[in-house]
């Protein structure tokens, strides 16, 4: 596509004399821009994907896929119900649970918190939760011993063996009128699942003492539904409200969990379109440096167009020039990008020994460690915009230069 001709005159204009300082350092910057923009678009967009798989792994490892509530009281059938859903194509597991809000007391602090209940075998086929156990072992989740998490434990004070109070929100009735129901529980297991939200909020409880707590005996207010795979979940639902109609209602993670969703994807849309900025602005200064190129070699130009180039050869010539800056400025600005993504954690917790200072909350950021997932998909489409951008700002310059009239150039020469 390019001569040989044409590349030595293209690579001699980019290592510039001391003369064209003052073009080889807006050069300089151009490349810098694209580079910059280039690595910083792959970095953030690795990190919401992060965000985004991290989340979506924690709320479907502790959440299920679907599940079937009750639409008129408690659910006293769920297990002829369960059997009738496991029947169903596609069906990994079905959980029966137990939810309910209390208020947790601990030497006069209290706080909210939501109880879940289910059996322990249940327990021990939920990885996110088997394989984050702490303190003590999964053997103690059994009688009056429950599961609370790191955040919990530390906000307060708690130990394995430690007792706590929890008063739920119905109320008992008695001769004296409504009174809320409390009980004592202890600390069995304290688990850590890497999310903030659940590692402070929740309580995991045996079922029978659940069911027992909160007036359900022989009955759930849940089921809890594993598809084999997530692509699946429209499908089985139709099969589930089928199911149940009439009896219970369905709804998937994606309904439980919209708004959030919704937040995710348009920060992630809105992130791309600011961060494409940047590289648009570099590329405005290609544009710049080119300009300024094409007028200070405006007699060279004309030197080559009366031996023999022609305007073709001088398009070319400028567009080289100019696309090996982006070309150059995006090649680098990948490699940085990608690297930095896959290491990221590792450069956080560096930042962090040398400021002294906690740059990832987990209790703003929901997560315990910062995480990057590179989509390739995306650095392909990042590398092509800055690529099409970087080649882009090279045409109007590089017509302009093969525009040149060779008289005016020399007139005054």
């Amino acid at each position: 596509m390019f001569s040989p001709f044409e590349r030595l005159v293209a690579g001699r204009y980019l290592r510039a004399r001391k003369a064209e300082g003052f073009v080889s350092v807006i050069a300089a910057f151009s490349f810098l821009g694209i580079m910059l923009g280039v690595a910083t678009l792959i970095i953030v967009m690795s990190v919401m994907n992060g965000f985004r798989q991290e989340l979506i792994t924690r709320i479907l490892g502790l959440n299920g896929h679907l599940n079937v509530y009750s639409q008129n009281g408690p659910l006293y059938d769920y297990m002829a119900m369960v059997g009738e859903i496991e029947g169903i194509k596609g069906i990994e597991s079905v959980r029966p649970l137990i939810e309910g809000q209390v208020l947790v007391t601990k030497g006069g602090s209290a706080s909210g918190a939501l109880v879940r209940g289910l059996s322990r075998e249940d327990f021990a086929t939920k990885p996110i939760l088997s394989d984050s156990i702490e303190e003590g072992s999964l053997s103690d989740f059994k009688d009056n011993n429950v599961a609370v998490g790191k955040d919990m434990a530390r906000r307060l004070n708690l130990k394995l063996g430690d007792t706590i109070t929890i008063t739920s929100s119905k109320a008992k009735v008695t001769p004296f009128g409504g009174i809320p129901k409390s009980r004592q529980i202890q600390i069995g297991l304290i688990f850590d699942v890497g999310m903030y939200e659940y590692n402070n909020g929740f309580i995991f409880m045996p079922l029978d003492r659940a069911q027992t707590f909160f007036k359900l005996e022989n009955a759930v207010n849940s089921l809890e539904i594993m598809a084999d795979d997530a692509q699946i979940v429209d499908a089985v639902k139709n099969e589930i409200v089928l199911v149940v109609a009439g009896r219970a209602g369905v709804y998937d993670w994606r309904d439980a969990n919209s708004s959030f969703l919704n937040a995710l994807a348009v920060e992630r849309n809105v992130m791309f379109l600011i961060l494409t900025l940047i590289i648009l602005v570099a590329a405005f200064n290609i544009i710049s440096s080119m300009i300024m190129l094409v007028k200070d070699k405006g007699k060279d130009i004309a030197i080559m167009r009366t031996v023999g180039a022609t305007q073709g050869m001088m398009m070319r010539i400028f567009i080289l020039t100019g696309a090996s800056i982006g070309v150059a400025g995006t090649a680098v600005g990948s490699l940085l990008g990608i690297a930095f993504a896959a290491n990221i954690e590792a450069i956080r917790q560096f930042l962090e020994g040398l400021t002294g200072t906690e740059l990832f909350a987990d209790e703003i950021y929901f997560l315990s460690q910062l995480p990057a997932v590179v989509e390739w998909m995306e650095v392909t489409v990042v590398i092509g915009i800055a690529l099409v951008l970087s080649i882009g700002a090279t045409i109007y310059p590089a017509w302009r230069a093969s525009r040149l009239d060779p008289v005016e150039a020399l007139r005054y020469e």
